[in-house]
């Protein structure tokens, strides 16, 4: 049945189809999921998550998607695209008799609204806590000098074309993110969406966000009821092939341990981040357990505004400290990688040469006196609690370990725990933390969704300012074809492992767990997973 599971499943979204239900028979067609946390929010342009992700890739739609099972980007509601030779202009043609789920048209216009929509953002829209991802990769809003985006025009009724003030490789896969689906403009407008109020640190989300999310996908939002569960529906005017799943329920069930409870019990048909010592007891008791492929990096983040860390031998002796191969055996799921920088292997820029640091408690005790601190130095440590995440799957219990190891070599933590949300917040949008624990799931295969995403820029996570590193990265990202960028991207591998802004720890390895009635899933390596595609046996 695992096997079963891993298979990959091949996309239904076919044009020409009816939008109709497929029969369900006697199948009980709604599929309940245990989530680990509430979505931050229910507008993907304001979200970087994985949980808000998971909902809103059944609600909404981009204009590219990925080839099942993979990481490459494939036609979504885009049928294809061209660029020209410069690669700064791209022309899409799109997919015929769609429609949002309030009936607005999904055609050319529409595009150019919400590509209009995140350029102009202005004020707590545009800054890193909401607009993350149109930020980290576009460059900036109207008016700012390094903003990729140029121009939308509506060329025809099905063909937009999208114009950038200079090339970015990476573009279309970019395209396949969640936070870059197309939304309809008349919600937009009607609900109010950037109507966000409260703070940077803590924003509150507008009627739009909170309650009348409006896509094209599969599923329509029903209802959010906060700390408990979000309902949808199946879409019955999608433009696709419905599957046998005809209502979802995404059930918050923050702990790991209470999430394979409700499995065994029958209260939910799947979950996701299954805690690493749950694996071997699920599946002897004929659960469908399966492992995605490994497409993440955890680390051990270092914020340069506290002035301990602005001292490379200080973050040296920390990377020193830390044995990654006793994290990886002793706390992470079967299948984790040791990490020895910040991009998995099978990205391309992987650098196998690239300066590492072993784990020597010695020469971390050196570093710390040659850097002043020979009788130690204590500095507060951040990490989230009551969540799992596909990278971090179990974050107190490597607190615990990675604390433990530092302490052995005279490094004291003050710890600082906090809820998932709130943790997010405090890393991107305020100054407020030390050492800290943080990941990523690759988003599409491009290396710039890693190391460009993390040090393209000043951040709040990381703190610091490198103009030689950030340009390195603005320079490899405009190279038009990705396989001409390999090089580039190997030296800068390089470079931040001699800049050490944080320790690359592991490419965990996440699980799902299932019941036996699932008898096939959509599973990806960048949580692509469209519950439309799963197929059910009773």
């Amino acid at each position: 049945m695992t096997l079963a599971l891993t298979g990959c499943v091949q996309s239904q979204r076919d044009s020409g189809t009816d939008g109709s239900a497929a029969p369900t028979g006697d199948v009980n067609s709604t599929f309940i999921f245990g989530a680990s946390s509430d979505p931050s929010g229910l507008d993907p342009a304001f979200a970087s998550d994985g949980e808000t992700f998971r909902i809103s890739r059944q609600i909404f739609e981009g204009l590219v998607g990925v080839e099942p099972g993979t990481a490459d980007p494939a036609p979504l509601l885009a049928t294809s695209w061209e660029s020209n030779d410069e690669g700064t202009s791209y022309t899409f043609e799109l997919q015929e008799g769609v429609t949002f789920h309030d009936g607005t048209e999904f055609n050319a216009e529409a595009v150019c609204a919400n590509f209009d929509r995140w350029y102009n953002w202005t004020g707590l829209t545009a800054t890193e806590s909401l607009s993350y991802y149109y930020g980290s990769l576009y460059g900036g809003f109207a008016g700012d000098e390094n903003a990729l985006y140029e121009s939308c025009s509506a060329d025809e009724d099905l063909t937009a074309t999208i114009n950038l003030t200079r090339p970015f490789s990476g573009f279309i896969a970019s395209l396949s993110l969640p936070a870059f689906a197309m939304q309809s403009p008349t919600a937009l407008e009607e609900y109010g969406a950037d109507d966000v109020g409260g703070s940077e640190e803590a924003p509150e989300y507008s009627e739009y966000g909170e309650a009348h999310p409006t896509g094209t996908g599969p599923f329509v939002f029903e209802s959010w009821s906060p700390g408990s569960e979000v309902v949808l529906q199946a879409n019955p005017d999608y433009w696709g092939e419905q599957g046998q799943v005809q209502e979802i329920v995404f059930r918050v069930i923050d702990d790991p341990t209470a999430r394979r409870q409700a499995l065994e019990s029958g209260d939910i048909d799947g979950y996701d981040l299954v805690a690493p010592a749950d694996t071997a007891a699920l599946e002897e008791a004929g659960f469908n357990v399966m492992q995605r492929d490994p497409f993440t990096i955890l680390y051990l983040g270092m914020n340069q505004t506290v002035p301990e860390l602005q001292d490379v031998r200080v973050r040296q002796a920390i990377a020193h400290a830390i044995d990654r191969e006793a994290l990886v055996t002793q706390v992470l799921p079967e299948g984790t990688e040791v990490a020895s920088q910040f991009i998995p292997p099978v990205v391309n820029g992987y650098n196998e040469d690239v300066t590492d640091y072993e784990y020597d408690p010695a020469r971390a005790q050196e570093l710390l006196a040659e850097a002043g601190y020979p009788d130690g130095l204590t500095l507060t440590f951040n990490y989230p609690v009551n969540v799992s995440r596909p990278y971090m799957p179990n974050p107190e219990q490597i607190f615990t370990a990675l604390s433990s190891q530092l302490e052995a070599v005279g490094i004291t933590v003050t710890p600082v725990a906090d809820e998932w949300t709130d943790y997010l917040d405090r890393m991107r949008g305020t100054s407020d933390h030390g050492i800290h624990l943080l990941g990523w799931t690759g988003d599409y295969n491009d290396t710039d969704n890693f190391v460009g995403v993390f040090f393209n820029g000043y951040s709040n996570e990381w703190g610091f300012e490198n103009p030689e590193l950030f340009q390195a990265l603005s320079e490899a990202r405009e190279i038009p074809q990705p396989e001409d960028a390999t090089e580039a991207y190997q030296e800068i591998n390089e470079q931040i492992a001699q800049f050490v802004p944080g320790v690359p720890l592991a490419h965990p390895a996440p699980s799902l767990a299932f019941s036996e009635r699932v008898t096939s899933y959509p599973a990806s390596p960048v949580n692509d997973e469209v519950f439309n595609m799963i197929e059910l046996s009773e």
